[in-house]
């Protein structure tokens, strides 16, 4: 009984030393980010992250203690590398959907804004029905394609993906697409506010399907760094509450991105 107690204190004292040993601190976060997603994150003329997601990222590690730094990723490449280690988080606009809670641990929610269509002012694509024969332009492993693909494709649309919303604004511009899938709040402000998008507006329904958009925004981490993900949340509860996660929306933004109650 003496030799088995000794085995099991000695076994209980090497996990815990090697769980002191593999935990992190969190002092220093890699976040990865695609900066061509105007205006929730992209860069200056300087070359320089700016946007919403940035400023909340920055926002939360002053309240979390840590020093961060921004790791650029394609978007259908980001969850891959996250899993590789290039980076510890992704701060980049990702919605919450249930595929992706498959692979990945998310945050809370910090912000959520539904699906739009745009295409030529005075269009009648208000429905899917209405898209057959038309060349839809989504973001490449964005919710969008995914929508496109279920709903649009199989009613007759072709649906032609891209690795950047800029790619996509540009041959919509060209009359190469009849129409694009994106977020509202980004194909606003990176696109129908700039002089490339006048003549195109969002026509149709808002899209919300949660099976297909998801819960809104949140932090990704590896589904191995649960602590990581539990200080984003208590962060993000403190930038709500004290006053920051406000001025950082009112930058951008002239309506409450948040959406919804807490």
């Amino acid at each position: 009984m003496k030799s088995l107690l000794r085995h099991s204190i000695a076994g209980f004292c090497v996990l815990i030393a090697s769980t002191a040993l593999y935990a992190r601190d969190w002092s220093t976060i890699r976040i990865g980010v695609d900066a061509t997603y105007k205006p929730f994150t992209y860069k200056t003329a300087d070359g320089q992250f700016t946007g919403f997601d940035v400023d909340i990222a920055r926002a939360l590690c002053a309240e979390m203690k840590a020093k961060c730094s921004f790791v650029e990723s394609n978007w259908d490449g980001i969850i891959p590398g996250l899993q590789a280690r290039k980076f510890d988080a992704i701060i980049s606009s990702m919605s919450i959907t249930d595929d992706r809670r498959k692979v990945v641990a998310f945050s809370d929610k910090y912000y959520t804004t539904p699906g739009r269509v745009v295409a030529p002012k005075g269009s009648d694509l208000v429905a899917p029905a209405k898209f057959k024969g038309k060349r839809v332009g989504v973001l490449r492993a964005s919710i969008q394609e995914t929508y496109a693909k279920e709903v649009l494709a199989p009613a007759g649309a072709e649906v032609v993906s891209y690795d950047t919303e800029d790619q996509v604004y540009l041959d919509l511009k060209s009359k190469r697409l009849d129409a694009m899938v994106s977020d509202q709040a980004q194909a606003s402000e990176g696109f129908l506010k700039t002089p490339d998008g006048q003549g195109f507006a969002f026509v149709g329904p808002e899209l919300r399907d949660p099976k297909i958009f998801g819960y809104g925004a949140g932090i990704a981490v590896r589904k191995s760094d649960l602590d990581l993900r539990d200080k984003f949340n208590e962060a993000l509860k403190a930038i709500r509450a004290n006053g920051t996660y406000k001025q950082i929306n009112d930058k951008y933004f002239d309506f409450d991105v948040y959406g919804g109650n807490d």
